[in-house]
C-alpha cells in the first residue's frame, strides 16, 4: 500500500528558480532602462527649457533696446522738425551717430541669439531697412551741412519719418513672433512633460504586470510545493505507523513468546526438578545439585519474564498505563541505580491502550536517554491529568543531552512520530540552564479515544 502511495507522488518537475530569476532580471533591466531613458528626457527637457527661456530673454531685451533706439530717433526728427528750435539740423548728428552706433550693437547681438525659426527673408529685410535708413540719414545731414534745411526736413518728414515707422513696426512684429515663440515653447514643453507622464503610467502598470505575474508564478510553485510536502507528509506519517504498528506487533509477538512458551518451559523445568528433588533423601548431593538447578532456572524465568514485561508490559491491556508505570519506574531504578521521583496530578482518566503503549514508548526512550547523556543520579517524571491534555514530563538537572547529536538516533525520531500519532506535540526544554526536560502533551480525546 505505501509503494503506490509512493510511485504516484508527483514529480516536482522543473524548478520554478530559472524563470524566478529571468523575471527579476528582465524587470530590474526595465527599471533601469526606463530609468536612464527618463533621466535623458528630463535632461533634455531642462535644457530645452533653460536655453529657449535664456534665448528668449536675450532676444526680447535686444529687441527692446532696438525699439527704444527707434522710439530715441522719433524723438529727435520730431524736434528737428519743430520751427520753435534755434538750432540747426546739423546739431543732431552727434544724438544720430550716438544711436546708430547702440542700434548696430544691438542688431548684432540680436541676430545672435534670435529664434532660429526667422526666414532669411525677415532677416535681409531688417538688415535692409536699417541700411536704408541710414543712407536716408546721411542724404538729409548732407542736405542740412549744404544750407539746404527746407529740403532736409522735406526728407526727415517724407523719408525718414516712414522708413522709422517701418522699422519699428517690423520689431514690434519680431517682438510679437518672440511671444509667439515663447508661448509655442511653452506648449511643447507641456507635451513633452504629458508624454512623459503618460510613459511614466504605462511603465508602472507594466511594471506591476511583471510584479504580479511573478507573484502569481511564485504563489503557484510553493502551492506546488506544499501540496508535494502535504502529500510526503502524509506518507511518511503512513509509513511511521505502519512501521510503529509493526515493530508493536513483533515486540508484543516476541513478548508472549517469551512469557508463554520459554516461561511455561522453565517453569515446568523447575517444577521437574522439584518433584525429583523430593525423592532424594535430604543429605543427598543429587538433591542439592537439582536445587541448585532449580534455582538457575527461575532466576532465567524471571529475567525472562522482565525481558518479556520490557519487550511489551502486558499490563498496559491489563492494567492501564497507571499502573504500568508504577511497576515501570522502580524497576528502572534497580537496573541503573538512578533516583526516581515520581509525581501524579489531576484526577485520572482512562487512557486507550494504543495511546497507553506510545506514551509508555516515550517514557522509556527519555529515561533511556537520560541515563546515557545526563550523567545524573536522580531524576523526576511527572504524569499531569489535566481537563483536556494529559502531560508526561521527564526531568534531569545534569548535563542533559545535545538534541543536534540526538536527533540523529531512531529512538528520538520514533518519539516524536509517536507524538504525532497521538495528536500532540513533543518539547525539549532547558527550564534551569542545565539538564533537560522532555515534555510530551496529549489531548484527552487522543488519549481517551476507544477507552473503556
Amino acid at each position: 500500500m505505501y509503494s503506490r502511495g509512493v510511485s504516484s507522488f508527483p514529480s516536482s518537475g522543473r524548478s520554478p528558480s530559472f524563470g524566478l530569476f529571468a523575471g527579476l532580471l528582465i524587470t530590474l533591466a526595465a527599471v533601469v532602462a526606463y530609468s536612464l531613458y527618463i533621466t535623458q528626457q528630463i535632461h533634455g527637457l531642462r535644457e530645452l527649457q533653460n536655453n529657449l527661456a535664456e534665448r528668449d530673454r536675450k532676444d526680447s531685451l535686444q529687441l527692446l533696446r532696438i525699439q527704444n533706439d527707434l522710439n530715441s530717433l522719433a524723438v529727435g526728427m520730431r524736434d528737428m522738425l519743430d520751427n520753435d528750435e534755434p538750432y540747426p539740423l546739423t546739431a543732431w548728428s552727434a544724438q544720430f551717430e550716438r544711436t546708430r552706433q547702440d542700434l548696430d550693437d544691438a542688431l548684432k547681438r540680436e541676430d545672435q541669439v534670435a529664434k532660429v525659426t526667422r526666414t532669411p527673408d525677415q532677416r535681409a529685410f531688417l538688415a535692409a531697412s536699417v541700411v536704408q535708413f541710414w543712407d536716408a540719414v546721411d542724404r538729409t545731414f548732407a542736405l542740412a551741412r549744404e544750407g539746404k534745411e527746407g529740403e532736409a526736413r522735406t526728407q526727415i518728414r517724407v523719408t525718414l519719418q516712414a522708413r522709422q515707422a517701418g522699422l519699428t513696426s517690423a520689431v514690434a512684429r519680431l517682438l510679437v513672433e518672440n511671444n509667439e515663440s515663447e508661448q509655442q515653447a511653452t506648449e511643447r514643453i507641456e507635451q513633452i512633460y504629458n508624454r512623459v507622464q503618460r510613459q511614466v503610467y504605462v511603465f508602472l502598470v507594466a511594471t506591476l504586470t511583471a510584479i504580479l505575474l511573478t507573484s502569481l508564478t511564485v504563489i503557484r510553485a510553493n502551492r506546488r510545493l506544499f501540496r508535494q510536502l502535504a502529500e510526503l507528509s502524509g506518507q511518511r506519517s503512513e509509513l511511521a505507523q505502519k512501521l510503529i504498528a509493526t515493530q508493536e506487533s513483533t515486540l508484543r509477538y516476541i513478548s508472549r513468546e517469551l512469557h508463554d512458551e520459554f516461561g511455561q518451559i522453565l517453569t515446568a523445568v523447575g517444577l521437574m526438578l522439584a518433584r525429583a528433588g523430593h525423592r532424594e533423601p535430604e543429605n543427598s548431593p543429587l538433591r542439592d545439585e537439582l536445587r541448585e538447578i532449580a534455582e538457575v532456572a527461575q532466576s532465567s524465568l524471571d529475567k525472562v519474564r522482565t525481558l518479556s514485561q520490557a519487550l511489551h508490559p502486558v499490563m498496559l491491556e491489563e492494567a492501564g498505563l497507571e499502573s504500568t508505570i508504577d511497576w515501570y519506574l522502580p524497576t528502572i531504578e534497580r537496573q541503573t541505580g538512578v533516583r526516581i521521583s515520581y509525581e501524579k496530578t489531576g484526577t485520572p482518566f482512562a487512557v486507550d491502550a494504543s495511546a497507553s503503549i506510545h506514551i509508555y514508548r516515550v517514557l522509556q526512550e527519555a529515561l533511556n536517554n537520560l541515563t546515557r547523556h545526563s550523567g545524573v543520579r536522580d531524576a523526576w517524571v511527572r504524569l499531569r491529568f489535566q481537563p483536556s491534555t494529559l502531560i508526561l514530563e521527564v526531568e534531569d538537572r545534569g548535563s542533559g543531552f545535545e538534541l543536534r547529536q540526538a536527533t540523529q538516533g531512531i529512538g528520538l525520531v520514533a518519539m516524536r512520530e509517536r507524538a504525532e500519532l497521538l495528536g500532540g506535540t513533543l518539547e525539549f526544554l532547558h527550564p534551569n540552564g542545565a539538564g533537560t526536560l522532555v515534555r510530551l502533551t496529549v489531548p484527552r480525546e487522543k488519549a481517551e479515544a476507544n477507552a473503556g
